[in-house]
């Protein structure tokens, strides 16, 4: 008998236990921060002009993940240390800030760097995207947090109710799939809000069992970079799309609130953790532009995401807040036709974008000396 023969259940055992040490090791060091950092953009490739996102990879060589630090490292954020002659403008929000149904060439941070504007001091002012779609003001202060390591001077924040009650704030994926960063926040602001744990057996525990989706994202968000380097593409725009509703039911609910809004029933703490995360950089809070039906039912409701009572009590208590607590503020909702929306009350053509980005550029050569 071959005394050098492996048996087959030894070998098995082998693999078995170097796999559970491989999970133990990597669950102690917790390398999914360092391994998103890892990236090919801003060094073989160059750097996105916005923050990944995309429904149809295939097409638009993007895709939706849920590693911030995988985000920001193949963001042109990372690509280079700030330039002494730049002033830098970060703009944050949702998806009509990363620029849904629009080129990048279209997107409101497009549209603000070609006014090419400068500071009193001569640095030239540079805008970039930060956007990220779905609707939350804790997903944006998340976003912002992981940001403020990339020096900014001034910091835009977009905004609309729907990114406002205490209900919806952990209801996007990127907040939910980040739950330690959501915690750190929540317990450092005091905010009240609670990330639970999701229940896993044993084997979905395992280091890469759980991490397994993060990791795939990961490396095909780098293998996508190469198509999209080529091509510029990064979003999928069909042909045919349907338009948001301006005959709207009626319908005065909303969000299970009761007219009149309370203040307590939006999440202005999260706004205000933001403005002092920003600490000494200014934050300027932007009320976003919405459509304003003038179809059936218009009595009722403005659009379809909100009833007239919920917007315009919205407006009052943001208006009152920021007013008391000093904040930098401006209203700028209806700063669009209402011929250039898409398909959603807050989605903007092309050239609604160049009017809200008007818009925001007299704000800020009046409160900010920001000028051509």
């Amino acid at each position: 008998m071959d005394t050098h023969t492996i048996s087959p259940l030894r070998l098995l055992l082998k693999a078995v236990l170097l796999f559970l040490g491989l999970n133990l090791l990597c669950a102690a060091l917790s390398p999914m921060p360092a391994l998103g950092q890892l990236s090919l953009y801003n060094n073989l490739l160059p750097g996105r002009q916005r923050l990944p996102y995309g429904d149809d990879p295939q097409r638009s060589y993007n895709l939706n993940l849920y590693s911030v630090e995988a985000m920001f490292a193949s963001h042109v954020l990372a690509g280079t240390p700030k330039p002494a002659d730049e002033f830098r403008v970060f703009v944050i929000g949702d998806s009509s800030v990363w620029g849904f149904l629009l080129e990048n060439a279209d997107t409101l941070t497009a549209a603000l760097n070609d006014a090419k504007l400068h500071s009193a001091d001569g640095r030239r002012v540079v805008f970039y995207n930060l956007g990220h779609p779905t609707i939350s003001l804790t997903k944006d202060l998340m976003l912002l947090d992981a940001a403020m390591q990339y020096q900014p001077d001034l910091v835009l924040w977009p905004t609309t109710l729907e990114a406002f009650p205490w209900s919806k704030q952990l209801a996007s994926p990127l907040a939910q799939n980040n739950p330690q960063r959501v915690s750190a926040l929540a317990e450092r602001y005091q905010l009240p809000l609670a990330v639970s744990a999701e229940a896993r057996s044993p084997l979905a525990s395992l280091f890469f069992v759980h991490e397994r989706r993060n990791l795939a994202d990961m490396l095909r968000l780098q293998l996508y970079g190469f198509a999209w380097a080529a091509t510029g593409i990064d979003v999928h725009i069909p042909a045919e799309y349907e338009r948001h509703a301006v005959d709207l039911e009626p319908d005065e609910s909303y969000a299970g609130l009761e007219p009149q809004l309370e203040r307590g029933e939006l999440a202005f703490e999260v706004l205000a953790a933001g403005i002092q995360r920003a600490a000494n950089v200014p934050v300027l809070i932007i009320n976003e532009p919405v459509f304003a039906s003038d179809g059936a039912n218009s009595h009722i409701r403005y659009n379809s995401f909100y009833p007239r009572w919920a917007y315009d009590s919205y407006r009052s208590l943001l208006a009152a807040e920021a007013e008391a607590e000093g904040w930098r503020y401006v209203d700028l909702w209806q700063a669009a036709d209402n011929g250039e929306f898409t398909n959603t009350p807050i989605h903007l053509t092309p050239q609604g974008t160049l009017q809200f980005a008007y818009a925001i550029i007299e704000t800020l050569s009046s409160q900010f000396d920001l000028n051509p």
